[in-house]
């Protein structure tokens, strides 16, 4: 990913990549593991940690996958995953308990500003999004797209109480649009009625918004490495960085070791072998990827799941000009709609961000996302603070910002995207998130090919606690 950033980033555990991060160089493993994301590290130390022997591969020069913490403004900041989504049986958060790392729960002051700069009502918009996330939750009998459901939720709760909000065609317009982005961060859709009314995620008890704040999600892997206030890692475990996998070669019929090879013509050798790239990665790549070909029913589920694209526009200034838990959203009217791009009428909120005093945060969502990825920095700078200025600058004085991030998740051809979710399509293909983690057995049953990530996950997809959940599983699959 290329960021212009104020100072350099602080990486995952970037090192030198000449040389593996523990243990020595090895040609043969107990275990390769493909990828160094949530699923990757916790497999690998699963693994590491009960004396197998480990050769992790990772295509970027860091570690983290879909998790990037980076030194910004003031402090850290996260370009992928944000948040501990639930704290009751949570990986994630109980790793960060038991190293005694202190996670705050983020919370926001929401005002609602209108583009001619006069305040909207914060209470009513409180209201009316609350009502549409908790109905999100609620059974909905037969599957419908998402955004109909809710809409057909929300329509009559409105009638009987704001029928002149109801009866006002600009403002349903605006808020819907407003709500399906809302919906998308939390599904991972590019729109709302590409997610289905039946998605079989479960959320985990407690809040869903818990931040590690300047520690940054970084730390949960250099707990998960023991890597944590320098500590010395796991002594059968090496860890090789900027290693894009080309080819993994598994003995279908026959008793062999799998072999991996590397862009740069490297081949290891192991008894078997996690794959946990993204969704995104395989949908891309996994006919080039595997020999012998991956099994119809592999095939299938990576085609009918889906990932979506959400992005963020990180600002940064000299000093913070907001209150420090600030979150404003943006209500367009209709005249000032027609006088910007699409994708600059896309940008419905900025907010505070917990790991950095003076930095504030966009999402972008979808289309729009994709399209961003695509500008200059410097465009992308100057048309978000366009919005930001219609917005706020009635009301406050704002500066020029010193600095910006802009993720790219869709073009990184390490990712191609952010999080799977449910849609339609997942009801006529109930098993697709168990076909796609099912492991490769050679004749004799053997496991050859193991398959982690959190599109995996039967319940808890799109999150790091799920993806962690499942690089679990598949260690304890070897380990059994």
């Amino acid at each position: 990913m290329s960021q212009k950033l104020e100072s350099p980033p602080a990486g995952l555990l970037t090192v030198d990549a000449s040389r593996p991060l523990f243990g020595r160089v090895n040609q043969k493993y107990d275990t390769i593991i493909v990828g160094l994301g949530s699923a990757g590290t916790t497999a690998a130390s699963t693994l590491a940690k009960a004396g197998k022997r480990v050769l992790a591969l990772e295509a970027q020069d860091r570690v983290g996958g879909r998790v990037h913490t980076v030194q910004f403004g003031d402090g850290v900041v996260e370009l992928g995953a944000e948040w501990i989504h639930g704290i009751e049986k949570s990986r994630v958060y109980g790793t960060a308990i038991t190293n005694n790392i202190t996670i705050h729960r983020q919370e926001f002051d929401v005002r609602v500003y209108r583009s001619d700069g006069a305040l909207g009502n914060a209470g009513v918009f409180d209201d009316l999004i609350t009502f549409c996330l908790d109905a999100m939750d609620e059974p909905s009998g037969e599957a419908e797209p998402l955004g109909k459901y809710i809409t057909g939720k929300l329509l009559p709760y409105m009638e009987n109480k704001y029928p002149e909000l109801r009866n006002d065609k600009d403002f349903m317009e605006e808020f819907l649009d407003i709500v399906n982005k809302v919906v998308d961060r939390h599904e991972g859709s590019n729109d709302w009625n590409d997610a289905t009314s039946n998605s079989n995620y479960e959320l985990l008890g407690g809040s869903q918004e818990m931040s590690w704040h300047r520690h940054g999600y970084k730390t949960f892997f250099e707990l998960l490495l023991n890597t944590y206030k320098n500590g010395p890692g796991w002594p059968t475990l090496d860890i090789k960085l900027n290693k894009e996998v080309k080819l993994i070669k598994w003995p279908r019929d026959s008793s062999g070791d799998v072999e991996v090879t590397c862009a740069d013509g490297s081949v290891f050798t192991a008894d078997n072998v996690i794959v946990t790239v993204s969704l995104g990665v395989l949908k891309e790549r996994h006919q080039a990827l595997f020999s012998p070909a991956l099994p119809d029913e592999k095939v299938t589920a990576i085609e009918k799941i889906p990932i979506g694209v959400v992005g963020k526009i990180i600002l940064s200034f000299a000093e913070r000009w907001w209150p420090e838990k600030a979150a404003y959203i943006f209500q367009w009217l209709k005249p000032d709609k027609e006088k910007y791009e699409k994708w600059q009428v896309g940008l419905k909120d900025i907010s505070a961000i917990k790991g950095s005093d003076n930095t504030l945060k966009i999402w972008t969502i979808g289309e729009a996302t994709k399209l961003i990825e695509t500008l200059p920095e410097d465009v992308v700078k100057a048309k978000s603070m366009e919005v930001v200025r219609m917005f706020l600058g009635k009301n406050m004085t704002i500066p020029e910002p010193t600095g910006v991030l802009r993720t790219t998740w869709f073009s990184n051809p390490f990712t191609r995207g952010c999080y799977s979710y449910d849609n339609l399509l997942m009801a006529k293909h109930p098993s697709a998130r168990a076909d796609l983690g099912a492991p490769l057995t050679n004749s004799e049953g053997v496991l050859r090919v193991l398959f982690a990530g959190e599109a995996t996950d039967l319940t808890h997809f799109s999150t790091v606690h799920g993806a962690s959940d499942s690089g679990y599983r598949e260690a304890m699959r070897l380990l059994s």
